[in-house]
């Protein structure tokens, strides 16, 4: 009986425990690099039972019984499975040897990593995060190799430039931008907060985008939400402070005196009677930058979502509060599966931003005359106005504090972009995509400048208030249309055939009104009281293109695209291009004798070849125009009654234009190493354009200073660059709790022209001081692209008598006229005895020769810490923001000036007015502009769900972040990354707005 109770109790206790069910819930994790995985698939083995894990890699699943065995799956992980015995499962997948398998976005769909065959960059949204960038391209510098980014002003607001693989154009050289696969103009309109990875298409890979993609393709995927999943929130917000990266070396008041009274010839009797003023402190000050980004995603079985918006406000570190840049986001997407073989997608975004903006970046910008204007010079007066600057006679230098007051410069842009998609699924192959895309804009510019007196002469004085609106209307609109067929045959041989169309089109119109009093009411338009204009254009292309892709057993790879395209740019002899390009691959790590190897764990080496184009002119270049004019007569006394008018040649066409082809090659290799810790790639690649467009220098009677005039185009000639890219990336985990990350890249370029079109040789650009005529960069065969152009010096004059042996063996008698001791002595490269200006040769370029990429991170536990930098060397830059007049200030170069024999042989003597030391175009001027900039540090602590109980709170991250906080160079000018113009011209500084240091404090919350 005993027996039998024993067994009866034993049975009972057995079901119970049988029957036991938990509530499992967990955290996926990269055995790698630790960290959390989105989108892990996690199945109850033997049963469609399951779950996903979120953004954070958690995962949750109710009533699992006892004993069960949980399946996790990612894709480029090797399987796990983990048996239920608590109601806590943390799981550590680790990188199968299909993890090239990773989906790589390419032109009009996905590819696997591994058989991709072009040079495509991928930057995700971990590295986006911790840079905290205003702008989207900003997240680039540094991060991907063959990308360089320079702007031409750091105020709030202001757009970059992006360059790929060097300068191969003299027109519009931005790359083409996708944002999930919808073309948009420029990235201002996105939020970087939303973006989910980055991938730049850098070779003939582009070319399934044809004419438009000769620069470089960008493409962009933002953030969605995901089916069957919970409904997520996450909010990031941070403020800070921002200062100036970089002050000026100037003289001071007393070091100023001493200048002045060394150049002589005064026309001063009386020195200013107060202690000075040092003009950077005074336009320079703090400023405060605050984000703030909330988003929300979600899934139902058929549906996925997201919803975000977000709000940027920055303050400029120039204009004392007036200077101010502010932009809000809202985006909405949307995804739903009508049928199984149905899918509807949808987008949309928008955003409003204001910027206010002071006059930058140049000649009569604050920041010329801060440089500029004497130091011993008081900011007001005794009557407590703000002081005239009478003293220097350029007409453009200024009381920059009066300008600050004086100045109101408002532009208000709105842009929404919607888009909407149809994927169908027929005949088990083949999938028909449809997408329409509308983007809107509209711009209004508006600026006030009051009654003001700067001093005798000046350009900027204002005897009447005066208006100025521009508004700005653009619309363009998208229909792509294309069939993808995939098959696999004797499960070895993959197949893709892509075949679409494209149409593209776009339409704008712009007003604009001047008054001389301050108003610009509607009635007064009307009735012509003022000066007013409006403008349209309309542009067109239509494209149709195919793809191929092949692979056997995922070793040989080979990809061919052919793409014609027709622009409205190009008149009908040149209408329609065509755009071939080809690519192969070879994954040597899947034959025999490497699949055993220890050390090396994957290896591809790919090439490429292809012809793409380039059609960003003004559209309408081939059409010769006439416009209205009106001229006064030649009476003494001019009335209205005396306007004459008439027609003048507005533009000359050129009906011969042709598309701008550039045809690029690249051979490159990745590989892996040592359980995937260390990844290598290597490109080399050269891309040589032909047929540039240009707009070239032409006479005043029909270039642009014409009245309605426009320059010219035409096909200049042929650049080639030439480089290598290099990148390496290490990640390990040292332990549990320990992860470390490290990569390093590079790029060299080698720029040269190999043709120009021109009778002469050569293409001119650039321009040097004011009023001089002098152009600083040429576009000439056997030189870079922009290269400086001007004289090489020897040092100094340090006796007449030198002088004077010169002039005794110079050809005409005087071997430098004007030449004096302390001068500048300029090299005769013609050796014909004499200076001219045919001994003007190369000093220099704009164009770096290797610019490099640093980046490091490591997490303990909750604590996190990265950090970037980037350097860039064989840049060099024009000093170009100093007035030559004797009252205007100097840089403290100037102490180390001649004042004597033997006293320099490289600053030149001072001198009351214009010499061949200012006024001659010399290597003097030109400064090596190499860098090396740390770009951001950040420090992060991490507090998980398990201490946030009750919170409804599933984890805080608070940083601290550092960005542009020192920079190492030995260019005196406030940035020696700025550059701004066409690539003939580029690098010349007249008072760059520097870039800004920031100081931020950030939260991360997701609940």
């Amino acid at each position: 009986m005993r027996k039998m109770i024993t067994l009866l109790l034993f049975m009972f206790c057995s079901f119970g425990l049988s029957a036991q069910t938990l509530n499992v819930k967990g955290v996926v994790k990269d055995a790698n690099s630790g960290e959390t995985l989105p989108g892990v698939s996690v199945v109850i083995k033997g049963t469609f039972v399951g779950a996903e894990t979120d953004f954070d890699g958690v995962f949750k699943l109710s009533d699992v019984k006892v004993g069960s065995i949980l399946v996790f799956n990612y894709l480029g992980m090797k399987p796990k499975e983990v048996v239920v015995n608590s109601t806590e499962i943390n799981v550590f997948l680790e990188e199968s040897a299909e993890s090239l398998d990773e989906i790589v976005v390419v032109g009009y769909g996905t590819q696997k990593k591994k058989e991709v065959t072009g040079a495509v960059s991928v930057l995700d949204s971990k590295a986006i995060e911790k840079l905290n960038p205003t702008r989207v391209e900003q997240a680039l510098q540094g991060q991907i190799a063959g990308v360089n980014i320079t702007s031409a002003s750091g105020s709030p607001g202001s757009g970059s430039n992006i360059r790929i693989r060097g300068v191969s154009t003299n027109g519009d050289s931005s790359p083409l931008i996708l944002v999930d696969g919808n073309v948009i103009s420029d990235l201002s309109v996105l939020n970087p907060n939303d973006i989910k990875s980055i991938n730049v298409l850098k070779d003939a890979t582009a070319g399934i985008y044809g004419v438009r993609a000769a620069n470089g393709v960008v493409l962009i995927t933002t953030k969605t939400g995901r089916k069957e999943s919970e409904l997520k929130f996450q909010l990031d917000a941070y403020t800070g402070i921002q200062s100036t990266s970089k002050k000026i070396d100037l003289l001071n008041p007393k070091d100023f005196a001493l200048y002045v009274n060394d150049a002589g010839d005064q026309t001063r009797f009386f020195v200013y009677p107060n202690k000075g003023t040092d003009w950077q402190d005074e336009v320079f000050s703090d400023a405060i930058i605050s984000s703030v980004n909330f988003s929300a995603s979600g899934g139902t079985k058929k549906a996925a979502y997201t919803f975000g918006v977000s709000h940027l406000d920055q303050d400029g570190i120039v204009g004392l509060g007036k200077s101010n840049f502010t932009r809000s986001t809202a985006r909405i997407g949307f995804n739903y599966d009508i049928l199984d073989n149905l899918k509807l997608s949808t987008t949309g975004l928008f955003t409003n931003s204001e910027k206010n903006n002071l006059p930058e970046g140049g000649i009569g910008s604050v920041l010329y005359s801060a440089v500029n204007v004497n130091p011993d010079l008081a900011i007001r007066d005794e009557n407590g106005d703000f002081t005239t600057v009478d003293d220097i006679s350029q007409i453009e230098i200024i009381n920059p504090l009066a300008q600050i007051a004086n100045n109101s410069n408002t532009t208000r842009i709105d842009k929404y972009s919607a888009t909407i998609g149809l994927d169908y699924s027929f005949w088990k192959n083949f999938t028909a995509s449809s997408k329409f895309q509308i983007n809107h804009a509209t711009v209004l510019y508006d600026s006030f400048s009051p009654i003001a007196d700067y001093g005798p002469g000046k350009s900027a004085n204002r005897t009447q208030e005066f208006t100025t609106d521009f508004s700005d209307i653009y619309d363009d609109y998208t229909w792509d249309n294309y069939i993808n067929y995939t098959n696999t045959f004797n499960e070895v041989h993959d197949l893709t055939v892509l075949l679409g169309t494209s149409i593209f089109k776009t339409t704008g119109e712009q007003f604009y009104g001047f008054s001389l009093d301050g108003t610009l009411l509607a009635p007064r338009v009307i009735q012509g009281e003022i000066d007013k204009g409006a403008g349209f254009f309309d542009s067109r292309l239509s494209s149709i293109f195919t793809r191929l892709q092949y692979s056997y057993k995922g070793k040989y790879l080979l990809s061919a695209v052919l793409r014609r395209d027709g622009s409205t740019s190009f008149g009908p002899n040149n209408k329609f291009g065509y755009f071939p390009s080809a690519s192969v691959g070879w994954n040597v790590s899947d034959e025999p004798f490497l699949q055993d190897s220890k050390i090396i764990n994957t290896l591809k080496l790919r090439a490429s070849y292809g012809v793409i184009g380039n059609d960003k002119i003004p559209g309408g270049a081939f059409v010769s125009l006439l416009n209205g004019e009106g001229v006064y007569s030649s009476n003494n006394e001019v009335t209205q009654d005396d306007l004459l008018y008439g027609v003048a040649i507005g533009k000359i066409g050129n009906p011969d234009i042709r598309w701008e082809k550039q045809k690029s090659a690249n051979i490159g290799f990745d590989a892996s190493f040592l359980d995937r810790k260390i990844k290598l790639s290597v490109d080399a690649f050269s891309k040589r354009t032909e047929d540039l467009l240009l707009a070239p220098q032409v006479s005043g009677l029909i270039g642009p200073y014409a009245p309605g005039a426009s320059t010219p185009v035409k096909n200049a000639g042929t650049v080639e660059n030439k480089g290598i890219e290099f990148k390496i990336d290490y990640n390990d985990s040292f332990s549990e709790d320990f992860k470390f990350n490290m990569s390093f890249n590079f790029t060299t370029i080698d720029n040269e022209v190999l043709f120009v079109s021109s009778d002469n040789g050569f293409e001119v650009g650039g321009d040097f001081g004011v009023g001089l005529g002098i152009n600083t960069s040429r576009m000439e065969a056997g030189f870079p692209m922009g290269y400086f152009h001007g004289f090489q010096t020897d040092g100094l004059y340090q006796t007449q008598a030198e002088i004077d042996a010169l002039d005794a063996n110079a050809s005409e008698g005087t071997y430098h006229l004007g030449a004096g001791p302390g001068d500048l002595k300029f090299v005769d490269t013609n050796g014909d005895g004499m200076i001219s200006d045919d001994d003007k040769t190369y000093i220099g370029d704009p164009i770096a020769d290797i610019t490099m990429g640093f980046n490091v991170g490591f997490s303990y536990k909750n604590l996190d810490f990265s950090a970037n930098a980037f350097a860039s060397i064989g840049n060099d830059m024009v000093r170009d923001y100093e007035r030559k007049d004797l009252f205007a200030n100097r840089g403290d170069y100037m102490l180390d000036r001649w004042q004597g024999t033997g006293t320099s042989n490289t600053v030149p003597r001072a001198l009351s007015g214009a010499s061949i030391n200012t006024d001659n175009f010399s290597d003097f001027f030109v400064e090596d502009a190499s860098f090396v900039r740390l770009q951001n540090i950040q420090v992060g602590y991490t507090i998980q769900e398990d201490s946030l109980k009750g919170s409804g709170i599933n984890k805080i991250r608070v940083y601290l972040t550092g960005n542009n906080l020192f920079t190492i160079t030995d260019y005196k000018g406030y940035d020696p990354s700025a550059s701004s113009g066409s690539p003939i011209g580029a690098g010349v500084d007249k008072g760059f707005y520097p870039v800004a240091s920031s100081y931020l404090l950030g939260v991360n919350l997701n609940f």
